[in-house]
């Protein structure tokens, strides 16, 4: 079976565009999901990224029109700018990862992409606890998984899954490795599903 390293952050729009098809091309494929929400914080200063604010006015608004045929193509609703962003994101990446050690990889999934869905479509506020607290209701998951959140060994594997996508030689969200081989972007998607059908 092959093993996919799936590095995400539960606030980027080009993750929210391509998780359910990479759900889908895994599941395809047989494939076993690694769920690694990081901190792009800790992994732009080391890859050269910067953060949307401090981009040049034409990347930004090239970003705009990017989304936007992306969204289009897809058939996926996207807000371009939606209410709740920039958004701190680090308590829902930890809440995903909180999901993944108690509840698994489908779990997981499931709570992932219904945050980058608030984020993008339902104008939800994914840095307030309430609002987490409902997605793991409607995900049907535990309530004291957002306690389970703030534990220390959770953050530990933050740190560390953020550390992994460094050394990895990550430098954006969404990431996809298999056998060392990185993919980034949803829109290499297409090459993830060929390199798996190998």
């Amino acid at each position: 079976m092959p093993a996919i390293d799936y590095y995400l952050s539960p606030h980027s729009p080009w993750t929210y565009l391509g998780h359910a098809r990479f759900a889908q091309i895994a599941a395809a494929a047989g494939a076993k999901i690694n769920v690694l929400p990081v901190d792009l914080g800790r992994v732009f200063p080391v890859s050269g990224g910067l953060p949307l604010s401090k981009r040049a006015p034409q990347r930004q608004a090239y970003r705009l029109v990017e989304l936007q045929r992306w969204s289009e193509y897809l058939g996926r609703p996207l807000n371009l700018q939606p209410r709740y962003f920039p958004v701190d994101c680090h308590d829902a990446a930890k809440l995903i990862i909180a999901v993944d050690s108690a509840d698994g990889t489908d779990a997981a999934m499931r709570v992932a992409g219904a945050m980058m869905r608030g984020v993008w479509v339902e104008q939800r506020n994914i840095a307030d606890p309430a609002v987490l607290q409902a997605m793991l209701t409607e995900c049907g998951l535990a309530a004291r998984r957002l306690d389970d959140s703030q534990s220390q060994t959770v953050h530990e594997r933050y740190e560390d899954d953020s550390q992994r996508a460094i050394e990895a030689g990550v430098f954006g969200a969404p990431s996809y490795m298999v056998d060392g081989e990185l993919f980034w972007g949803q829109d290499r998607l297409d090459f993830l599903e060929r390199r798996l059908a190998r």
